[in-house]
């Protein structure tokens, strides 16, 4: 960019001095410019700026009244620094005409090494200067498309899956793969179209429209499957070089005719292996030199298929001679003869040939010979009779069989054998498999494969959306015409008894497809087997890549190691794992085996990318804006199901294989994978899911049958901002074990735009903690003026919908009785008002540090002090807790208090009856409150709890304010007078009964005793002392029954209505759980929770 000046006008007011406007305004300068007004030139060197002019008291200088010059190197980062209404945000956000230069200037990145989502700008990284894409749609694309899907299959196997599928199956066959390709190619040119797709292929795509548990399960799914396509390609190189080119050559020769099948695949064995060490030799030393023979490759193809063409053509003006022998209607190996006669005259003799020899035990015409030899005459056809001969009537149709069923013509005049054992010795053509129509789906899939090559290479391409769909769609389209074609021609030109005829014995081991050709069947034989060669050497160079670019995403920890290379980049462990991944396949050793394995694999990626786009369709998310207009979700549906009944149709079990190591590698990433974030279809499945539930769940109240806690759990941070009291989360995780809603809820104190730097930190520790306790549920930290709001805020607000808590989790604020922490005091009866208001239950756990962790193992009883009925809460936590390991081995005991005439003995029946129908186990014990004076350490509890009731409130009031508080009495002390305390009792369904306790003096009560102080006021509260009371006899009994119990379920009193007795309230909370090592108090919510109905 060249140098400017960008003037700004600035009038001039009277009242400015000049001094003053030199100081304030100053021209705006940019790139070395002169400013004329201020008289001073920035001088540049290297691209940076020379230092900022001081003002005359030594302050750094504006060079711009818009921009602030404190940071001198990002004043290039600017281009429009008139634009200062928005200069705060060009700290953060960059200005347009930047970002559009960056785009313009955007390259591709290799294949798996950066994720396109991370920061281009971070520090100390530098940028890799890639190379300007440069190939179009015909050689970037669909070149490599075509190399891909044609292959071994169609010189190997297509004439063989003719002549048993017949014409018309086989036709079905290829209809259905191609119509499968093709369908997933619609659905990936709209997700290669989304946006620009960096090097990554079908793993990219995937991974980055369902998430990382589906880019990882069906990446490795494809890896796989190009891996074993590896082993394919080198098998089919091998049977071509053993069984056309070099048959000789075989180490293992069999003796007899029953132990070729074997021979042969120990042969591929041992020169797959030696293949396979070679190829991998080849990428690992020389790759580049794979990417320049891939044009040879191709021409190979291309030769061979043109070669096919002109043979067909030739058939109509002249038929090759490939004269087949058979002996009645069975087709014979042409090896060991060659003459397709069973005697011949020489001069005036007859001698037998050949041919006789093999069927007969001796030479002399009056041998012993097969039966079936000496019933059916022998007759030679053609094996090419041409393409005008009629012979596809006799083709349409299929001819599945058994292994070792003899290949037959139809039609031809044959007398049976009564014996056929001798069969399997004698050179007949047999069936060297058992054919279905099931298993030929399975063999020729492999065929169609291939259709990502143009979106693997989408980093190479000069406009990858245009490209992609352009080419990927037209080689789809030209390679299922080649298919389909060939599947007919093949079915018109070739005699069906040649077409069954897998390895060419009947046209003395001549390819089939050879036999067609022109010139020469060898343009077939070597074309395939460079053919082969080359796709193997791609396979090996491609599966490692994409083993290393997943390696590289981290979403699989155990195959960090793969993603480690030379120091080029080469996946050097990666290409050793393929290599041995390869060999298994090739121990195989039969590329009829082989193909189902591989078909699998790519059956299940393509499945996924129809699934992904169907999904992104369907979910209508904003950034789903695909530049290929063509595609709908019905049409990616269909897809997707052609994919999945294709698997099952080829081979169930490989099918329910393939979909196991798929599962298991899912479940492996969602367990211990790497969180990503790549904004996936799943998760806004998962969005809308949520957002259909949620609606649902608020159009009624939950059930009694379905109530469980839903919590919030208030934590309270310490001065580090940790976690305070994390055995509370581990008691959440017990009482949960992973089911319904957990809401863990913190505050602090301040407003968010100071704090919000520290809720963020607050809500990791807190997160971090939760992970360590393996707490499963949601954090939420709020920042308010004060605890108390902040609390209150979180029990009004938390949740969403019908998923809202219904129960709260707190710790017992120990530090109330600390007269400096009168607050912890008030938040705490404040937050039990509150959620008796919203109608929660509240769960207070006393001694929370002392609650046993997620390893701990408790042996003994959890004890439920049942005093007044709360909806069935008290009994139904209990159950819940058993249900974690920590509490399993913990029998639950339930105690209730008798009143004054109750009937103990029916009670504990009716009580066990209850539990019963409950179906809770537990022991049930009545305790029997007998009618008792109240004790002088119950005066002494209550005049202690009185005496700092009032010197709080005196603490808390003015001088002017005491001054006017009513006198206390100054009456002797001992002199406190025997007086009556009514006591009110009340039975459900009885009117309430007063009886009249005698108060008496505490002997405990003396001149130096508190109790007795002149501050106390004489009368002291009875309403007090009767709760005392209450307090002092429960604790009493719970500790004789429960003082070595692991946990304590008590009923928890509400707060008083009048909040001057909120002192008292906490005494008589802390007197009732005196002495008991773990307490939990719960307050139900005033709705039943349990029910005795299913």
């Amino acid at each position: 960019m060249g140098d400017r000046f960008v003037v700004i006008p600035v009038p001039k007011r009277e009242e400015e001095s000049p001094h003053a406007v030199d100081e304030d305004i100053s021209p705006v300068e940019e790139d070395g410019g002169v400013s004329p007004a201020g008289g001073r030139q920035h001088e540049q060197s290297g691209g940076k700026r020379s230092e900022e002019s001081t003002r005359e008291d030594g302050i750094p200088r504006e060079s711009s009244p818009f921009i602030s010059n404190a940071d001198t190197e990002q004043d290039s980062y600017y281009d429009g620094k008139n634009m200062a209404l928005f200069e705060e945000e060009m700290d953060s956000n960059p200005m347009v005409s930047s970002l559009l230069n960056k785009l313009a200037n955007y390259t591709n990145l290799t294949q798996g090494v950066v994720e396109h989502e991370e920061a281009e700008n971070e520090e100390g990284a530098k940028r890799k200067t890639v190379k300007n894409p440069q190939m179009g749609t015909f050689i970037g694309v669909y070149l490599p498309c075509m190399q891909n899907i044609l292959g071994v299959i169609l010189f190997l196997r297509l004439t063989w899956i003719v002549g048993t599928a017949g014409v018309l199956e086989t036709f079905a066959i290829v209809f259905m793969c191609c119509s499968c390709t093709m369908l997933t190619a619609i659905s990936m040119s709209a997700i290669a179209t989304n946006g620009v797709v960096p090097a990554g292929g079908s793993y990219y795509m995937i991974s980055r429209s369902l998430g990382p548990e589906f880019g990882g399960a069906v990446g490795l799914c494809f890896y796989l499957g190009t891996t074993f396509a590896g082993s394919m390609y080198i098998l089919g190189t091998i049977e071509i070089f053993l069984t056309y080119i070099v048959p000789n050559a075989a180490i293992f020769a069999a003796e007899k005719k029953e132990d070729a099948a074997e021979a042969m695949l120990n042969n591929m064995r041992i020169y797959g292996t030696c293949c396979l060490l070679f190829m991998a030799l080849v990428v690992f030393v020389g790759v580049k030199y794979v990417n320049k023979l891939a044009l040879v490759f191709l021409s190979c193809v291309v030769l061979s298929i043109l070669a096919t063409y002109a043979g067909v053509i030739k058939t109509v003006i002249e038929p090759p001679d490939f004269p087949v022998c058979l002996l009645g209607n069975r087709s014979l190996e042409n090896h060991d003869f060659d003459k397709c006669l069973k005697t011949e005259v020489f001069g005036n003799a007859t001698v037998s040939t050949e041919l006789w020899k093999l069927f007969c035990d001796s030479p002399f015409l009056n041998a012993s010979c097969d039966e079936y030899f000496a019933s059916n005459n022998v007759s030679e056809i053609q094996g090419i009779p041409g393409l005008l001969s009629g012979v596809i009537s006799d083709n349409l149709w299929s001819n599945y069989g058994p292994t070792g069923m003899l290949v037959e013509k139809k039609g031809q005049p044959s007398l049976p054998a009564q014996d056929a054992s001798r069969d399997g010795y004698l050179p007949y053509v047999f069936n060297d498999i058992a054919t279905s129509f099931m298993l030929l789906v399975g063999i020729y899939f492999p065929s169609v494969t291939g259709i990502m090559a143009g979106s693997n290479r989408s980093g190479d391409l000069r406009d990858a959306q245009r490209s992609i769909p352009t080419g990927t769609i037209l080689a789809i389209a030209t390679t299922s015409f080649i298919y389909m074609s060939c599947v007919v021609l093949f079915g018109a030109c070739i005699e069906g008894v040649v077409l069954r005829d897998k390895f060419g014995d009947s046209v003395k081991r001549n390819l089939v497809i050879g036999t067609l050709a022109w010139p020469s069947p060898w343009v077939i034989v070597i074309g395939s087997f460079f053919s082969c060669c080359g796709a193997g050497l791609q396979s090996l160079t491609g599966a490692p890549r994409l083993l290393q670019a997943i390696a590289r995403d981290g979403i699989v920890p155990f195959l960090q190691v793969f993603g480690h290379g030379k120091a080029n980049g080469e996946p050097t462990w990666a290409l050793l794992l393929t290599a041995g991944i390869c060999e298994i396949g090739i121990l195989i050793a039969s590329l009829d085996a082989v193909a189902p394995i591989l078909s699998m694999f790519f059956l299940m990626c393509y499945l996924f990318v129809n699934l992904a786009c169907a999904v992104q369709t369907l979910l209508r998310t904003p950034n789903w804006r695909p530049r290929f207009k063509f595609y709908h979700w019905t049409l990616s549906f269909l897809g997707m199901s052609l994919c999945l009944s294709l698997m099952f149709i080829s081979s169930w079990y490989y099918a329910l294989v393939a979909m196991l190591i798929a599962g298991c590698i899912y479940k492996y990433i969602e367990y211990r994978g790497a969180e990503k974030e790549w904004g996936d279809g799943i998760r806004g499945l998962s969005l809308n899911a949520a957002r259909y539930a949620l609606i649902r769940l608020e159009e009624a109240p939950p059930h009694t049958k379905n109530w469980r806690p839903q919590l919030l759990v208030l934590l309270n941070l310490d001065a580090e901002l940790g976690v305070k009291h994390r055995r509370l989360l581990s008691f959440t995780t017990q009482l949960k074990a992973g089911k319904g809603l957990t809401i863990i809820g913190s505050v602090l104190e301040g407003t968010y735009m100071s704090k919000a730097a520290e809720a963020k930190r607050s809500e990791q520790n807190v997160k971090s903690a939760m992970l360590a306790e393996k707490t499963k549920g949601f954090c939420h930290v709020v920042a308010s003026s004060n605890l108390r709001d902040g609390f209150s805020h979180l029990i009004q607000t938390a949740g969403l919908g019908g998923m809202k808590h219904n129960s709260v989790l707190m710790a017992w604020p120990t530090s109330w009785k600390h007269t400096q922490d009168s607050v912890s005091r008030r938040n705490f009866i404040e937050t039990v008002r509150e959620t008796t208001a919203a109608h929660q239950a509240l769960l207070v756990a006393k001694n929370v540090d002392g609650f046993p962790g997620n390893q701990e193992r408790l042996e003994g009883t959890i004890d439920v002090w049942w005093i007044v009925h709360d909806g069935g809460l008290l009994m139904l936590l209990p159950f819940l807790l058993r249900q974690h390991k920590v509490w399993r081995k913990c029998k639950m005991r339930l105690f209730t208090v008798a009143q004054l005439d109750d009937n103990s003995i029916q009670m504990k029946k009716d009580l066990q009856m209850f539990l019963y129908q409950l179906r809770l186990d537990a022991e049930v014990e009545v305790v029997e409150m007998h009618e008792r004076d109240i004790s002088a350490f119950t005066y002494e509890k209550t005049l202690v709890m009185e005496q700092r009731s009032q010197m709080l409130k005196q603490m808390q009031l003015s001088r002017t304010e005491r001054e006017r508080e009513v006198p206390v009495c100054t009456r002797p002390r001992h002199a406190v007078t025997e007086e009556p305390l009514s006591v009110t009792e009340t039975r459900a369904g009885e009117k309430k009964r007063s009886r009249r306790v005698p108060l008496r003096t505490s002997p405990f009560c003396s001149a130096d005793s508190p109790a007795c102080s002149d501050t106390v006021p004489c009368r002291r509260n009875q309403s007090n002392v009767r709760r005392m009371h209450t307090a002092v006899e429960l604790n009493k009994a719970i500790g004789s029954k429960s003082r070595g119990a692991q946990l304590v379920l008590l009923n928890m009193p509400g707060p008083p209505k009048n909040k001057g007795g909120d002192e008292n309230y906490m005494e008589f909370l802390e007197v009732l759980m005196e002495g008991l090592p773990r307490v939990l108090l719960v307050r139900g919510s005033g709705r039943e929770v349990i029910t005795i109905y299913s």
